[in-house]
């Protein structure tokens, strides 16, 4: 641990208690209702596709930045199409290195009012949670991390390294905002690091105890392919030996049998040297013997046999839609099914559609849907580590500390293919059973939100605060 962290480590918890913030359960201070201004506010603009609202929350946002003294030349709005981005830079000494970047995304997914129990877009606290729409994915971070760079701000916190927000416009969707930023306005958000809200996280058991948290360093390309066969037809009295549905059932059929072979890197080695002792029987021991030796056979046939472990261990291809024919009297002319991958990171788009077409054979046509995006794993950084351990245990005291791959994708996957290494690092502690994102009721504990207020400014003044004299 570096000494800085070690310094900090040292403190009580009750030393702890931040300029401004409450704990758990005290009446909220200034800086706390501060923060649920700007939730409320982010959480009534609509922001979700089609609507061409993110411009209007980047705005919001912007001028409550200005407000707090950061000058104009350090906050950009990016438009693009119908969306938007929001870069602010807090300016520091630069004896402390490079800058670091802190992400989220602005925009939600689509709610309906007539579907839902309470306003999607007014922020309800009801039975100690925040309802809306986007509170758990992830307008939490947005406001988060913008009320933490404001309090820092007031009170004239000088860190020893810029300090960026980058927060999207189209994560949701497209993720067009965050490919532009890293392409068009790199200079913006060049760092040593980001930390993105948008991934990792705390686990809380249904009786609310801590279990875990995530820091996810990696993620899994997403790509989809179409596997079409074609046929000239005919009349369906008069059945041909070739069928393109038959041909491309036994196409499906021989994908259905094929594994891509075994993958690994150290976050995947470390994950399972983490949750081995947790796991009992079968289980707990593959994991302790992959983690030992990733070419351990036997090992590899039992995570191979749990749907929760094999989207770790390699990439994973599986057939989602079909389609094919085109009438019930007809001899079908084509027929295809839609194939998702979710690609281990360094393992290649193009190798991935070649197998494909291997597995398949030569009667089917394999074609890659819009343009995947790869990206390399994140080194796992002491530092990071550090700090984020630092974090969690100041608020979660003892909870075991995961690196874990993500086989879903965020923002984060453009920023780590742009050269920025990038960790999940979101300060939500939740039940399974509260995890509601992208569906009905969104919901956040409220307690969590104003307690991981705190997660950001200990992360970053683990990362970035002057070093003081002993």
């Amino acid at each position: 641990m570096r000494p800085q962290l070690r310094r900090l480590a040292l403190a009580t918890l009750a030393a702890l208690a931040l300029p401004g913030l409450a704990l758990a359960d005290d009446a909220l201070t200034p800086y706390d209702a501060q923060a649920r201004e700007i939730f409320a506010k982010i959480i009534s603009i609509p922001s979700s596709i089609g609507l061409g609202k993110v411009p209007e929350e980047a705005n919001y946002l912007a001028g409550e930045f200005r407000k707090a003294g950061f000058p104009d030349e350090d906050i950009h709005v990016l438009p693009l199409g119908e969306t938007a981005s929001l870069v602010v830079r807090y300016r520091g000494d630069g004896s402390g290195g490079k800058p670091i970047v802190m992400m989220a995304h602005m925009d939600v997914v689509t709610a309906k009012r007539e579907d839902w129990q309470r306003d999607p877009f007014t922020l309800v606290e009801e039975n100690g949670y925040f309802y809306g729409r986007g509170t758990a994915d992830v307008k939490e971070g947005v406001a988060e991390l913008s009320a933490t760079f404001i309090r820092l701000k007031k009170e004239n916190f000088k860190p020893t390294r810029d300090l960026i927000i980058y927060f999207s416009g189209d994560e949701e969707t497209d993720g067009a905002t965050a490919q532009d930023t890293v392409k068009n306005h790199k200079d913006l958000v060049d760092a040593e690091f980001a930390l993105n809200a948008d991934g990792g996280g705390g686990t809380l058991s249904e009786e609310g105890k801590d279990v875990s948290y995530s820091l996810q360093t990696s993620e899994k390309t997403y790509a989809s392919f179409e596997l079409t066969t074609h046929n000239p037809g005919g009349h369906s009295s008069a059945p041909r030996p070739d069928n393109a549905i038959y041909e491309l059932a036994d196409a499906l059929r021989a994908l259905h049998g094929f594994q891509f072979p075994v993958m690994w890197n150290d976050t995947t080695i470390a994950y399972y040297k983490a949750v081995a002792p947790k796991n009992e029987g079968a289980l707990g021991k593959a994991m302790a013997d992959f983690a030992h030796n990733p070419k351990d056979q036997a090992a590899i046939d039992v995570l191979s046999a749990e749907s929760g472990e094999v989207g770790k261990l390699r990439t994973t291809c599986v057939a989602t839609m079909l389609r094919g024919g085109h009438a019930e009297n007809a001899l079908p002319q084509s027929a295809t099914a839609t194939v998702n991958c979710r690609i281990f990171p360094g393992h290649s788009v193009d190798d991935v559609k070649a197998t494909l077409a291997k597995v398949a054979g030569d009667k089917v046509t394999v074609t890659t849907i819009g343009t995947p995006f790869p990206a390399p794993a994140s080194p796992l950084r002491q530092d990071v580590l550090d700090a984020v351990t630092y974090a969690v245990h100041t608020l979660h005291p003892g909870v075991p500390i995961v690196p874990s791959q993500s086989s879903g994708a965020s923002d984060g996957i453009y920023f780590r293919a742009a050269g920025i290494p990038t960790y999940g690092t979101g300060s939500s502690f939740i039940k399974d059973s509260d995890d509601f994102a992208h569906g009905l009721n969104e919901r956040l504990p409220v307690k969590s939100f104003y307690q991981h207020l705190r997660h950001w400014d200990l992360i970053i003044k683990a990362l970035a605060a002057p070093a003081k004299s002993d």
